[in-house]
């Protein structure tokens, strides 16, 4: 039997954490009693930072419940980081770990496959949605826009995947060596490589409280993957350069042949929008390399990216701040 480890980033989850709890432990159970999981199972939930009782109720189920472990990080680091901290927190203590989200949208009965997938030896599973028919229409489209481009720019990242997956400790010792500030785990993840496999599943309705993602988030989180795996945009400024500059010079050559011939007529609506579209352009182009600059600027002071101020129940040793 393996050591299978749950892990739950939570931010202001105090409405779903009694069904999550709940639910979560009827199914580890379930695994343990047939054999799939052994007794030192746990799952594991990470508080990021919540201004809710969301960690009063962890720190409470950890002393009732001995398949509950908790983690509380020293202050709100996002997402990606919380799992992250939560995944270096089990890796000392599991054979593997599986991340997914506190309300339970991510379909935790097919975690039986996810673990007999790894018995047959995959270091990576990936949970994959069958469809997206509980997404609204933005949604969906935005969603599948974002994948087409990210495979579009070179990142190798998995159609319809979020973060629902499955690691060996394997693979969660060589997620340890990437040291990237800005995280984005579902593009770090495929670049471990070693033996990986799908589990596909049909995502469900959020049963309490509010998502943790509206839509500036999702575009933050969108520009982060895109920016910290390829470097295509700027190239793209490059080719773009380029091309204007050669139009550019164009309109030159038409502006002296039409001069020479005597067919020029004062023009002040042609001047004020090539003005306005360069400009425009140009100052589209800072931004996208200040982005790039901004990102360096966070690497480079190489600090901590999460702090870990308390840990209950469970045998891991404390995570050293990352």
């Amino acid at each position: 039997m393996s050591t299978v480890y749950l892990v739950i980033p939570c931010y202001n989850e105090e409405e779903v954490l009694p069904v999550t709890v709940r639910e979560l432990t009827r199914k580890l159970q379930s695994l343990i009693d047939q054999g799939l999981a052994d007794e030192q199972s746990r799952f594991l939930l990470v508080d990021d930072g919540s201004r809710d009782h969301t960690w009063d109720l962890i720190a409470g189920y950890c002393r009732e419940n001995r398949l509950c472990s908790g983690l509380k990080l020293a202050h709100n680091r996002g997402h990606q980081h919380a799992l992250l901290a939560g995944l270096m927190a089990a890796r000392t203590a599991c054979d593997c770990a599986i991340s997914l989200d506190a309300d339970l949208q991510d379909d935790i009965e097919v975690l039986d496959e996810f673990v007999e997938k790894f018995h047959e030896g995959c270091d990576v599973v990936y949970g994959v949605r069958n469809r997206r028919d509980t997404d609204s229409v933005f949604k969906r489209c935005t969603a599948r826009g974002f994948y087409k481009v990210m495979k579009a720019l070179g990142v190798d990242v998995v159609y319809d995947h979020a973060d629902y997956r499955l690691m060996s400790r394997r693979a969660l010792e060589a997620l340890s060596e990437y040291r990237e500030v800005n995280l984005f785990l579902r593009g770090i993840v495929p670049l471990i490589g070693y033996r990986s496999d799908y589990v596909y599943y049909d995502r469900r309705e959020r049963f309490a409280g509010e998502s943790k993602y509206p839509l500036k988030k999702m575009v933050s989180f969108a520009l982060d993957g895109i920016t910290s795996f390829s470097v295509k945009p700027l190239k793209l400024i490059s080719n773009l350069g380029i091309l204007i500059s050669a139009f550019s010079i164009l309109g030159l050559l038409y502006a002296l042949i039409s001069y020479f011939f005597g067919f020029t007529v004062p023009g002040w609506t042609a001047i004020v929008c090539s003005i306005w579209l360069l400009g425009g352009i140009q100052l589209l182009c800072i931004g996208v390399v200040g982005g790039y600059i901004g990102k360096i600027y966070s690497e480079v002071k190489a600090r901590p990216r999460f702090r870990v101020e308390e840990l209950l129940n469970t045998p891991a040793e404390k995570p050293e701040d990352k």
